[in-house]
């Protein structure tokens, strides 16, 4: 059985966010509260919000309605709330008011910091500018911004007048930016004249523009002159530089008092077929659940210097926004590729002091082969990470070499549609080595079989037997997928699509999702075990395991490595496929070691291990607007 691999101090426990409610609750043990928060809703999220300072403007006359079910669950009924009010204004009217609340680092090295008041003001002026344009409630304003002030800025002043944001990856193509546009019936788009990537300039503009030909919904296009590009395509009585458009208004817009349930955003994910799922979350839940996440389980405080490696089109990029926000934390936002120029990271930690990082196991792969930092990460006191399972050499290396052994990984596990997380660890207990803790803070999860029966000490089924606030409010317009996809499996019961497994002392492990894992010869294994395997070799940098049809076995493992400076490219696969076996058993010895130059990645460094296991079958990849290198699949159809 695994040891911790580190344990808070008294001192640390103490001076923790969750340690104060802890105290606050009159409960002595992190088991007790996760426990007692899952079982009493009624007790616990009252309690949460008034010790995280959140503000409603009118109270909630009750806390849940589920007269439509468990899959309608409504929260903080009748309440008033504004996220924008929340996350900006308060501090502004407060001690943080001159405090930093957003830092741009651009990828050419430029850098602007923007207070508490100036972020209010600039909100507020955007707002009003918004709402001169026709903007109201409900309608929907898409962001198609690099990640910066701009994004936030963008972001608050919708939720300040109610209307609904789309938030969009940075990096897609017209294609996918119209998809969303026209599904999203989006009235108007937030862009960049461009943004910098990896050395070159993305024209965002001109992208906006070849997918306004299929979107006939917007009506203004808002542009932020990131790059002073004068030659960016402008349509008269369409399009308006965003300096301009506010350069009048006063300022003076109060946030608009929005019901608990009035949507907030709407996100889009990719769906294995088919159009990509447009997910609703609402003002007073998000809001709710997404501070209750970073407050406790993140430890996000005002003072601390928090930073993600994420996109606004990325859940993780909203919930930066509104969970930093709401702690009242410094958000830097850095435009282009974290790993390029290849330490730009670590130097980008030294220099703005970041406290807490946020990032992917995808992209700690990534950087590894860079060599150790030669920076100072001395500021660090918290990592969070999240996306997909981890392997063992990279979760050492992250804890041994960026947190020098002192910083807790937070690993958690959640998903665009949950709103937050079900699974995370706490800086209030002990952590093991790839482990998620426990239950999120108000999350009745747990692990059952193929007939929905608890098990423990075994793979098996996540799912979560209660809702809670930070679920998704349905698929936007499609009521049917949303139900097909989460609650008929198990009525009544949410099946989130995760493989995991309990440990004796009560440590929570995922393995991957259920399309992800593979069945070899009626075994279940996760991919995430045996790419660990295939990467321990010391020419691998990485792997994507995939399940294939086979007569016999029913299905095989074929493993996909990435090995740019093998030193016997043709010895490797046996290699490899003979470690994996020595570390799985021979059952797991996979059927195919194919040798490919790269994986097909989301702009946050995700795997996307079902592209890959299409292009193996040389079928249909589905949904790839999210995949950052799509020529990678090609390549892997060609080596197969």
């Amino acid at each position: 059985m695994a040891e911790p691999i580190w344990s808070p101090t008294e001192a640390v426990v103490a001076a923790s966010n969750v340690g104060r409610l802890m105290v606050r609750a009159g409960i002595s043990t992190y088991a007790e509260l996760v426990q007692r928060s899952a079982d009493d809703p009624e007790w616990f999220w009252p309690l949460a919000v008034d010790d995280m300072g959140l503000e409603f403007s009118r109270p909630w006359d009750s806390l849940i309605d589920t007269s439509r079910g468990p899959e309608f669950a409504t929260w903080f009924n009748g309440g008033k709330v504004n996220i924008a009010w929340n996350c900006v204004h308060r501090f502004a009217a407060g001690e943080l008011s001159d405090s930093p609340a957003a830092v741009f680092a651009g990828e050419d090295g430029a850098r602007r910091s923007v207070t508490f008041s100036e972020l209010s003001e600039q909100v507020t002026r955007l707002a009003e500018a918004l709402v001169a344009l026709g903007v109201g409630v409900g309608d929907r304003v898409a962001i198609y911004l690099p990640m910066s002030p701009e994004a936030a800025i963008a972001s608050h002043a919708c939720a300040h007048v109610g209307a609904i944001q789309v938030p969009i990856f940075s990096g897609f193509a017209a294609q996918a930016v119209a998809q969303r546009l026209r599904d999203a019936e989006a009235k108007i788009v937030i862009t960049a004249d461009g943004s910098l990537r990896r050395g070159r300039e993305l024209p965002m503009k001109a992208t906006v523009d070849e997918a306004l030909v299929g979107a006939p919904t917007v009506e203004h296009v808002i542009v932020w002159q990131r790059l002073g590009n004068d030659s960016a395509p402008m349509t008269p009585g369409r399009d308006s530089f965003w300096e301009e458009l506010v350069a009048d208004a006063p300022g003076t817009l109060a946030p608009l008092e929005l019901d608990s349930e009035a949507p907030y955003l709407l996100i889009y994910t990719s769906g294995t077929t088919g159009r990509p799922k447009g997910t609703v979350h609402v003002q007073g839940s998000f809001l709710v659940a997404i501070a209750r996440e970073a407050m406790y389980q993140a430890d996000a405080k005002a003072g601390d210097v928090f930073h993600f490696a994420t996109d606004m089109g990325w859940i993780m990029g909203p919930w930066l926004l509104v969970g930093a926000g709401a702690a009242g934390s410094t958000i830097v936002f850095a435009e282009g590729a974290p790993d390029w120029p290849h330490d730009r990271l670590w130097k980008l930690i030294e220099r703005e002091r970041v406290t807490l990082l946020g990032l992917s196991p995808t992209l700690v792969r990534t950087l590894i082969p860079r060599g150790d930092p030669d920076a100072d990460l001395s500021s660090l006191r918290l990592m969070v990470t999240t996306g997909e399972p981890w392997n063992p050499g990279p979760y050492e290396w992250l804890f041994e070499t960026i947190g020098g052994g002192r910083c807790p990984i937070i690993n958690c596990s959640g998903g665009t549609e949950v709103g937050a997380c079900f699974l995370s660890p706490s800086p209030a207990i002990p952590i093991k080595a790839l482990s998620l803790g426990f239950p999120a803070l108000g999350m009745a999860v747990d692990v059952v079989d193929e007939d929905g029966k608890p098990v423990r000490g075994e793979v098996g089924e996540l799912i979560c037997r209660k809702p809670w606030p930070g679920m998704t409010r349905g698929f936007w317009r499609d009521e049917e997928r949303y139900l097909d996809t989460y609650w008929r499996t198990i009525p009544g019961v949410w099946v989130h699509g995760d493989w995991a497994t309990i440990d004796e002392d009560g440590y929570w492990f995922l393995h991957g999702r259920s399309d992800d894992t593979l069945n070899v010869a009626g075994k279940r294994i996760g991919p995430a075990e045996l790419e660990s395997a295939a990467v321990a070799h010391t020419d691998v940098v990485e792997a994507a395991a995939v399940g294939i049809p086979d007569e016999l076995k029913g299905e095989v493992a074929w493993l996909f490595c990435v090995a740019p400076e093998a030193r016997d490219p043709e010895a490797l696969p046996e290699e490899v496929s003979e470690l994996v076996s020595a570390e799985l058993g021979k059952a797991f010895k996979p059927a195919r070691v194919v040798l490919v130059s790269s994986l097909p990645k989301t702009r946050s460094a995700k795997i996307v291990r079902r592209a890959v296991r299409a292009a193996a079958l040389g079928k249909d990849p589905g949904d790839v607007s999210s995949i950052e290198n799509p020529e990678a699949v090609k390549l892997i159809a060609r080596a197969v």
